[in-house]
This record gives structure tokens, sequence and C-alpha cells, in this order.
């Protein structure tokens, strides 16, 4: 089975987005989530394959013009592991890497 490939994308590619990155990395541990992790710039991101990309909120409308078929997870706080767990966590059990929770 192909390992999952998640992308943390900012505007330049470099502080916010490798912030990010680790703050993901974090966040899958908790879940005993493995993956791929990467980050790069917007415009790289348009051309790489993921499984699933965040970005920042303020980028939704950039990635709007582009035909990307990766999950896109758009957030408020590209550093905060909270926001990231609770936004990944659906798209994890949609993709079924990830038993939904019972209710």
């Amino acid at each position: 089975m192909k390992k999952l490939s998640i992308l943390a994308v900012c505007g330049a590619g470099l502080g916010s987005s490798f912030a990010c990155e680790m703050s993901i990395e974090a966040a899958l541990k908790d879940l005993g989530i493995d993956a791929d992790l990467s980050h790069c710039d917007i415009s790289s991101a348009t051309s790489t394959r993921a499984d699933i990309i965040f970005t920042g909120e303020n980028f939704r409308s950039q990635f709007a013009h582009y035909n990307v078929t990766a999950k896109i997870i758009y957030l408020k706080r590209l550093v905060d592991k909270n926001e990231i767990k609770e936004k990944i966590t659906p798209v994890l059990q949609e993709m079924g890497l990830m038993a939904s929770t019972p209710s």
C-alpha cells in the first residue's frame, strides 16, 4: 500500500511551511498515522503529487485557480496541532486510514 503523502504549503515555501510540517508531524504521531511529509511554496505545490495539502486560509483563492487533485485543508493557524488534528481526522476517516469514532 502506498504511504500517505502530505504537503505543507506557504507563499515562499520556507519558514511557515516548515513549521506547519513539524506541527502536522506531531499531530499525526498523536493519531498514530504514518505519512511522508514535505513542504514547499504555493506554485510548486500545484505540480507536486500529494494526497493532502495543508495551507493557510489566506491561500484559498489562489488554490481555486489550480486543478489540484489533493484534498486541501485550510488552516487559520499553521502551527496549531489541535486545529490540524481536528481537520485531518475526518479526511483520514474518509480515506479509510482511521476508524470512525463511535457517537
